[in-house]
């Protein structure tokens, strides 16, 4: 007996797929090498906050289960949380920033701040630079005009330089952050319904794992709003210095003048 694979592509991989692979695995090892931090990012799925039912299962006394809501149908009083993780490749550590609103570029750019007061700041006190991996899609996709004037904000408020590569598209389960940070979150919470804000908050926080892994959570009760127009003029105020190999996808953000 054997369970579906999930393989095969709908889409043909891009013909540099491995090449950018090999960038991305190179540029880490070097700001590793240099104890300079390295960050995997992304936003994990929507969870709706509710007594509702929550893939696997957990020891409960037999016959006696957790009883939760017939339907999975959104309570609209409740929300749903939106948890923005940043993974720190170099030390094994997560940051999670729990939303109620929209994913958005700013969303995703200030979840990287709040990361750098409350853990990055204090683990690379001597930091010169910062390197960031992302999905291609996404709010912090590589077409989205204001990721990139995020992270000019990000760099101007760091003082650093920001190295951003991106994973090609249709790649983004290679991204470290799923496998390292998001993977142990949804085991830690399996078979538990996801009540209420905090419920999901202590959840993330008390997430490890045998190979060391620490996660540190918050909560945003900012409210991010979606279709934000960012001009030609203030793309161009970007001070953005592509790299040769697919400068879309790997790119240096610095410090305004």
């Amino acid at each position: 007996m054997q369970g579906n694979k999930k393989e095969l592509a709908l889409k043909e991989s891009h013909p540099d797929r491995n090449a950018q692979f090999e960038h991305i695995n190179g540029q880490t090892k070097l700001f590793i090498s240099e104890e300079e931090p390295v960050i995997s990012i992304d936003a994990k799925k929507k969870e709706n906050i509710g007594n509702f039912k929550n893939n696997g299962a957990e020891y409960q006394p037999a016959k006696n289960p957790v009883k939760v809501l017939d339907h999975d149908f959104p309570i609209i009083k409740n929300g749903k949380a939106t948890p923005y993780g940043v993974y720190d490749v170099g030390k094994n550590e997560g940051f999670v920033n729990v939303g109620i609103s929209y994913d958005t570029a700013e969303f995703a750019g200030n979840s990287i701040l709040k990361w750098w007061e409350a853990m990055g700041k204090n683990a690379y006190p001597n930091a010169t630079k910062l390197m960031i991996t992302a999905d291609s899609g996404g709010s912090n996709g590589y077409r989205v005009r204001l990721w990139k004037v995020k992270l000019q904000e990000i760099a101007n408020l760091l003082n650093m330089p920001v190295y951003v590569t991106h994973y090609p598209p249709s790649t983004s389960k290679w991204n470290k952050i799923e496998h390292r940070l998001f993977s142990f979150i949804s085991i830690n919470w399996r078979g538990k319904p996801l009540v209420d804000l905090m419920t999901i908050v202590n959840f993330i926080d008390s997430t490890t794992n045998d190979f060391g892994l620490t996660v540190s959570c918050s909560f945003d009760a900012d409210i991010y709003k979606k279709g934000v127009r960012i001009s030609k003029d203030d793309l161009d105020a970007v001070n953005i210095e592509r790299h040769p190999f697919h400068g879309e996808w790997n790119y240096v953000i610095s410090p305004d003048l």
